[in-house]
């Protein structure tokens, strides 16, 4: 088992535990909206979405996204998935992307939707 992130208390007081599949879920949502240079010993992680929430709706920054998204995952998670497809949203002030992955340790296909608008 793995820490459940946000980090949070499990009915007990103890630190909450998550499943394979909720680790990499857990996982993945971090490498999407963490902004390059938000930590301090990994400076060069995330791929920085929630920047873009603002940014002028268009097929050019679709597809932008699309590749920065697929190639962080597969940078910083190649080893525990194979990305399959990603697919950005983007509405007014609200980003969602959806993530087709399959888990290198049981080899299940998964479809994971993340979202997040503007503050």
């Amino acid at each position: 088992m793995s820490l459940h992130f946000p980090f949070q208390p499990d009915h007990r007081g103890r630190s909450a535990e998550a499943t394979e599949d909720a680790h990499l879920r857990d996982m993945i949502e971090q490498v999407l909206f963490t902004i390059p240079g938000e930590r301090v010993n990994r400076p060069d992680f995330g791929c920085g979405l929630l920047q873009l929430v603002f940014a002028p709706n268009s097929d050019t920054l679709a597809a932008a996204l699309q590749m920065t998204v697929h190639s962080a995952l597969q940078q910083w998670l190649g080893e525990r998935i194979v990305v399959e497809a990603v697919t950005v949203d983007h509405d007014d002030a609200q980003l969602a992307v959806e993530v087709q992955y399959i888990s290198r340790s049981g080899q299940d296909r998964r479809v994971e939707r993340f979202s997040r608008g503007a503050p």
